[in-house]
């Protein structure tokens, strides 16, 4: 059976090469001289190699001795991260956490969230902005954003949230006043209010291939629903930003049966850069959120 190297014994090669001598090394590490010596004379029997050539002006790295170093701090360097990360559990997530999502779902599902998350976790400190399009993270300086839609290839981390199933709704006094039924046939023939940007978001999923005029257009999905609730038109919007709508009948659904699902619409991600210097307040907000939404 293979003996593996011990940690104390890579710490005693690292800082015997930093300090340069096995005298300062056993300074720096409050440790007999002897006793580094016989650290990394056990390293070098484990790894069957010299690492240091010794005479008695100075050290000199042997060449599998200059290899084996990166691996020894890099290896060092992540147990450091370990430690680290167990410490940080250990503690209240605190600090500066910025979320990004369109307006829609921070003002029918984040807000409603706000309060019982700063009284579960009091030290961090929330920045939400509201973005209609995909930003980019870096550039807007965000931790997270709630994007909602399938995502194209990207390097950022990603979890699901959940889905969220599409309507199409009008009012009831749109679908009263109007002079024509709602089906799919006819659905070209009414007043439709889409997206003014995202050509994806004007591509409604249906049964059948219909013919879609925009005469009304929006940028923001929660415009879009104020127009639907004045009686502008039918939309396609997403349940859990018209729910509550749909519950008390200030919206009605129609062509229901048309729709297809599952749909590139409906999944609902939070996106971000693995960081470790957020990666907890992340991981707080994600938690907290995923099971108290209303999607």
């Amino acid at each position: 059976m293979s003996v593996s190297a011990k940690t104390e014994d890579i710490e005693a090669f690292v800082a015997v090469v930093d300090a340069g001598s096995f005298s300062r090394a056993a300074e720096l590490l409050g440790q007999q001289v002897a006793k580094v010596s016989r650290a990394v004379g056990r390293l070098e029997d484990v790894l069957n190699v010299t690492l240091l050539n010794r005479t008695t002006r100075r050290l000199e790295l042997t060449e599998e001795g200059v290899v084996y170093l990166q691996y020894a701090r890099d290896s060092l360097n992540l147990l450091e991260k370990g430690e680290e990360a167990l410490r940080l559990l250990s503690q209240k997530p605190s600090g500066l956490l910025r979320v990004d999502a369109a307006s829609p779902f921070v003002l029918h599902q984040l807000t409603p969230l706000v309060g019982e998350f700063r009284k579960a976790y009091p030290e961090i400190k929330l920045d939400i902005t509201s973005h209609d399009n995909i930003i980019d993270l870096l550039e807007h300086k965000t931790d997270i954003a709630i994007r909602i839609g399938t995502l194209s290839d990207s390097n950022l981390h990603a979890k699901t949230l959940g889905r969220s199933a599409l309507h199409l709704v009008a009012s009831p006094a749109y679908l009263a006043n109007s002079n024509i039924d709602v089906t799919i046939t006819s659905l070209g023939e009414h007043q439709l209010i889409g997206f003014s940007s995202g050509a994806s978001l004007n591509r409604w999923p249906l049964s059948e291939e219909v013919k879609l005029n925009f005469d009304l257009k929006a940028s923001s999905g929660e415009t879009i629903r104020q127009l639907c609730l004045a009686g502008q038109g039918i939309a396609l919007l997403s349940h859990f930003m018209v729910a509550d709508d749909l519950k008390n009948g200030k919206l009605v659904s129609v062509l229901g049966e048309h729709l297809l699902t599952p749909n590139n619409r409906e999944p609902v991600q939070a996106v971000y850069y693995r960081n470790s210097a957020v990666s907890s307040r992340i991981s707080a907000f994600l938690d907290f959120i995923q099971p108290r939404l209303k999607l």
